[in-house]
């Protein structure tokens, strides 16, 4: 595969034309070329992670949007996942309704800082009505309400060498985002569902929300959110503590 190689003949053609019984390995480099190797690229599934996270990302390189729904098609119903976080930390914070609760962000910023609600407030508003899908099957229609996390980036000011946002949690879960779906319209950090408050179950007083991807990349109870360079030295080193439960980095839809 040549240098020669443009994005549109590469979109065109498809990884997976390329990605033939004899043609792993080229797509793998030509997926490297490209900066599109995702952090679980490694064990036997490696190259399927690589092909479908290249893949999306060369089909959605000009910013596709998630569906937007009507108030109509808000669910009645809205499934969780997980309990809610027994630490103290975070009890001590839901007992004070989130007064004391800051949301941390460093990492590779020229400004680190620490939000409260009131802060994230201050934020213009942004809402959505999403399909969250879960990888379980089960689904639901809501509308998320919150501050663009471009608009909190922008606010740190992030270093021109990041490559990924990682995300921590109160329950011990973390994950990360390429800046492709960090600096996307439509990724959120979500403080309101369906007109109110966001409900303690699904992740007060803070979560991510990410449309494009799969309901288990949206990480309730944030606590705090590091931009880096690599996500070698976090966890496993695998992007997120979901490969090491069995699930893609990557989780488009």
């Amino acid at each position: 595969m040549s240098r020669l190689l443009t994005r549109r003949r590469l979109i065109t053609t498809g990884l997976s034309a390329i990605a033939g019984a004899s043609g792993l390995a080229v797509a793998a480099r030509v997926a490297d070329e490209y900066g599109l190797i995702p952090p679980d690229h490694g064990g036997i599934y490696g190259i399927g992670e690589t092909l479908t996270y290249a893949s999306q990302r060369l089909l959605t390189s000009r910013g596709s949007l998630a569906r937007e729904f009507s108030a109509s098609q808000i669910s009645t119903v809205a499934p969780i996942n997980g309990p809610t976080p027994l630490t103290f930390d975070y009890q001590q914070l839901l007992a004070g309704t989130f007064r004391d609760w800051r949301l941390e962000l460093d990492g590779l910023v020229a400004r680190p800082a620490s939000f409260s609600l009131a802060d994230l407030h201050h934020f213009p508003v942004s809402r959505q009505i999403t399909h969250q899908a879960c990888e379980e099957g089960w689904s639901f229609i809501a509308e998320w309400i919150g501050v663009p996390l471009s608009d909190v980036l922008n606010t740190v000011g992030v270093s021109p060498r990041a490559k990924y946002v990682a995300f921590f949690s109160f329950d011990d879960f973390w994950e990360s985002l390429d800046m492709a779906d960090a600096w996307h319209p439509q990724t959120l950090l979500a403080y309101g569902m369906n007109g109110g408050e966001l409900p303690t179950p699904h992740g007060a007083p803070v979560r991510l929300r990410v449309p494009r991807q799969l309901g288990y990349k949206s990480l309730k109870y944030l606590r705090q959110i590091t931009v880096v360079d690599s996500l070698k030295d976090i966890g496993r080193g695998l992007g997120s503590i979901s490969p090491e439960l069995g699930y893609s980095w990557y989780a488009g839809i």
